[in-house]
């Protein structure tokens, strides 16, 4: 091989290291980016349940009726020592701003409901934007508080609906067991469907509500029988993951490895 030859090579030899330098180093900062994604096999996903290692899982009360059990409601949590995360509308919140304000003292979350408790699914684009961005707003100037977590009402979401919550700045929030207590069966049943529940498991996220018959009524032994399987119960701002996270087909929020 004559001189040129091999000049020739050297230099291509540099430039293929250099390459392959730089790739290298391209695939450790995309490795190491932190990604969100609620896109599960083309399908959007609101977050139900969470995996985690740690035995904790979140009460919430979805609160867009009356409150006339409100305020027992935060005794019950106040002596157990558990905050919680409550969904509220705006309609409720702008009649209710005293009970907001102690919901926020108490140290549980406040957290979007949406403005009048439509169904998302049935509105357009600006429509479901203005439902969210109404009560954010409102609450905001109420207590100061920026809320970030959203719950379509009545379980209705689509791909849009999903996409226009995150646009808005919020997590879009499920569960993964109901207490079924706004069917009014008594406050046994509603203990009875939370603790036996096979979705009783770390992470969980446990529908409430106000404004039925029993629900304050089952509060007490619900919580205590949640302690007894060894379970913390913390408000859903506690339980999710804020970045770095992805979606599986059962909207379980799981963190990216590393």
């Amino acid at each position: 091989m004559n001189e040129e030859k091999l000049k020739r090579w050297r230099n291509y030899g540099v430039f293929a290291l250099t390459l392959a330098l730089a790739l290298i180093g391209s695939f450790k900062y995309i490795s190491s980016y932190s990604t969100v994604s609620s896109n599960v096999n083309g399908k959007e996903m609101p977050i139900c349940s969470v995996e985690t290692k740690e035995k904790k899982v979140s009460l919430t009360f979805d609160v867009a009726w009356g409150d006339k059990d409100v305020e027992r409601i935060l005794d019950i949590l106040d002596s157990q020592g558990i905050r919680a995360t409550f969904f509220m509308t705006g309609n409720w919140a702008q009649k209710y701003p005293e009970e907001v304000r102690k919901i926020k003292e108490a140290g549980h979350d406040l957290a979007n409901g949406s403005e009048s408790h439509r169904s998302m699914v049935e509105l357009g684009e600006e429509e479901q934007k203005a439902e969210i961005m109404k009560v954010h707003e409102r609450v905001m100037e109420m207590t100061g508080v920026e809320m970030k977590l959203f719950r379509p009402p009545y379980d209705n979401y689509d791909d849009p609906t999903i996409r226009n919550i995150s646009a808005c700045g919020y997590y879009p929030i499920q569960w993964s067991i109901n207490s079924l207590d706004w069917k009014d069966y008594g406050a046994d049943h509603i203990v009875d469907t939370v603790l036996s529940s096979r979705n009783l498991k770390n992470g969980a996220i446990i529908l409430l509500h106000n404004e039925t018959k029993y629900t304050a009524d089952a509060l007490y032994s619900l919580i205590k029988g949640i302690k007894e399987r060894g379970y913390q119960m913390v408000p859903v701002s506690e339980l999710i993951y804020m970045e770095d996270y992805h979606m599986d087909v059962t909207g379980r929020q799981m963190k990216n490895k590393k």
